[in-house]
């Protein structure tokens, strides 16, 4: 992927997104592929019924008795439509609005059919038990990730950091679930998974930074009316681009009080992207907040000058050589006296293992995938984006960049194999229905059509924005908006997608008093971007976040 077009289909931040949508020659295929316009528009078909199963799963020595429900709620494109829909989609009787033909559904307002997979621990009442919204991200990611691999009663198991053979895969009981401390609620975005969208306009109603918030919001809303939550504690939980989302959707809530988000790979300010950086010149401290990782990367498949004896020591010298010396450096520009710059590239080498003599060529600016292709270029193997643990044969010796994420291809096939056989098998739902891991299908629009322009609270409207989406203005807000709310910020030291010191960054800059810094609190672990897939630090993390929510929710 050396095009423009390919770097942007790279950027797409869910664990989820280069793995099964990054197919080129597939996206090359759609346009000659497009549906013949003037055709009539089917009917749309009712919602399926939820299906309703019951399960166990044992967490921490203890059994947990769960009833779980697959279903869909069907939200509007406005507040105004939204409110006059009922959950199955159909406008309710007493909305005041005029009835639509049912067949021209080409002519009816979007809507969004959200399928939804929510866990409810058996006999425990509403007002003490939290409830947890849980999504990943893409933009255009289901979260069949999430579903499969963090928190719910079972997941797949893969073996970490190797490409596995084929199915059969092995579907396990969770002993790390989170239903041991809170109720779950797993969400598939608009189109994506068992969701579907519908209408006129459908995918610019729903497939950019604020109208998928906006869906996301009208889902929570109907689903706490639907299921009688609305006095239970509360948390957002979102992977990689469902942190944005969350930054968003946390200040859309209103008159719903989170009791806490947890961010998990996160990224709130896309000019901070180590993908884009060659394309945004002057703003350099993506450079810096990537060096961490290219030297926690380093330190993991040996390939420093000289080994540190201790991983995280070593990462707060290099951060403090990438605030202190590096950015300062680049900041100079081409005012970097050549002495300087070869002292900088040469620093670069020891926390890098990449050559003096390539960081002078890249001007001490190395972008990730160019990092991901050089670490272990003399031996023909491409290193990992998403967990830079992984790796793999190159693609083309001759890339200037990586051609592909080796951790995407190791699991995506266990991961979408799980999703497929444990809803239809183990939940009885979708049957007759096909589960799309990202809206990047055949077509649909390609990846980079996706709109991330975004208006801030109180600021100008997305169309005259300048610059990157950057959604902390959001965030902020919220935390403002209810000072008792808590962040749990985490990710993984070997994740190129969304590296650690960034995120770290984002929430040092927040815009909030100092005292709300105080809210935040922050957990990193040797893993990579879906930091779940290493069993070890699964359960370090389950235990970080049921301490979360133990600390938060006020129930004892």
């Amino acid at each position: 992927m050396n095009s423009w077009r390919g770097l942007l289909i790279t950027l797409l931040l869910s664990c989820s997104c280069v793995a099964v949508a990054a197919e080129d020659g597939e996206k090359d295929k759609v346009e000659s592929r497009a549906v013949v316009t003037g055709a009539p528009v089917p009917p749309v078909a009712p919602p399926p019924r939820d299906s309703v199963t019951e399960g166990t799963v044992m967490v921490a020595g203890r059994t947990v008795e769960y009833r779980a429900i697959a279903g869909t709620l069907t939200v509007g494109s406005a507040d105004p439509q939204d409110a006059a829909l009922g959950p199955d989609g159909q406008m309710l009787a007493d909305s005041g609005e005029k009835m639509l033909d049912p067949a021209k559904p080409e002519e009816a307002p979007a809507t969004a059919r959200i399928f939804y997979v929510a866990y409810f621990k058996k006999d425990a009442p509403p007002e003490t038990r939290p409830l947890m919204f849980l999504y990943n991200g893409g933009p255009g990611s289901s979260t069949m990730w999430l579903h499969m691999g963090s928190f719910g009663p079972r997941r797949v198991v893969t073996t970490d950091t190797q490409h596995d053979p084929g199915a059969p895969y092995k579907l396990v009981s969770n002993p790390y679930s989170l239903l041991d401390v809170s109720d779950l609620v797993f969400i598939d975005a608009p189109g994506t998974g068992f969701s579907r969208i519908m209408g006129k306009d459908k995918e610019k109603a729903f497939w950019s930074t604020d109208q998928d918030a906006h869906a996301f919001e009208r889902f929570i809303r109907r689903f706490l009316t639907k299921f009688d939550r609305w006095n239970s504690p509360k948390y957002l939980f979102g992977e990689s681009y469902g942190t944005p989302r969350s930054a968003v959707l946390s200040a859309m809530l209103q008159s719903v009080d989170l009791n806490g988000i947890v961010l998990l790979s996160a990224i709130l300010s896309f000019s901070n992207s180590v993908d884009l950086a060659r394309w945004n010149p002057g703003v350099e401290q993506p450079y810096a907040f990537a060096l961490p990782t290219y030297a926690a990367t380093a330190f993991y498949h040996h390939k420093l000058p000289k080994q540190p004896a201790a991983l995280e020591p070593f990462l707060k010298e290099v951060e403090k050589f990438a605030m202190e010396e590096y950015m300062p450096a680049l900041l100079e520009g081409s005012e970097l006296r050549e002495a300087r710059k070869q002292a900088i590239a040469e620093t670069l080498h020891l926390y890098t293992g990449l050559p003096v003599a390539y960081l002078l060529k890249a001007n001490l600016r190395v972008s990730g995938g160019a990092f991901s292709k050089n670490l272990q270029d003399a031996d023909g193997i491409t290193t990992g984006r998403l967990d830079t643990r992984y790796q793999g044969p190159d693609y083309n010796r001759l890339s200037e960049e990586a051609d592909y994420d080796p951790q995407s291809n190791a699991i995506s096939a266990a991961y979408t194999t799980a999703i497929n056989h444990y809803l239809r098998s183990e939940l009885k739902y979708g049957d007759t229905q096909t589960y799309k891991p990202t809206i990047y299908q055949e077509g649909n629009p390609p990846a980079f059509q996706w709109d991330l322009r975004h208006q801030a609270p109180g600021g100008p409207p997305a169309w005259v924005s300048f610059g990157g989406t950057n959604v902390m203005p959001d965030l902020a807000t919220a935390m403002k908006a209810n000072p008792k709310m808590k962040v749990l910020l985490t990710g993984g030291y070997y994740d190129l997608a969304t590296p650690f010191f960034q995120g770290i960054y984002e929430m040092r800059h927040l815009p909030i008093p100092q005292e709300l810094q105080a809210n935040i609190r922050y957990h990193y672990y040797e893993a990579g971007h879906m930091v779940y897939v290493n069993e070890g630090i699964l359960r370090l993390f389950h235990d970080d976040v049921a301490t979360f929510i133990h600390e938060t929710s006020g129930v004892k």
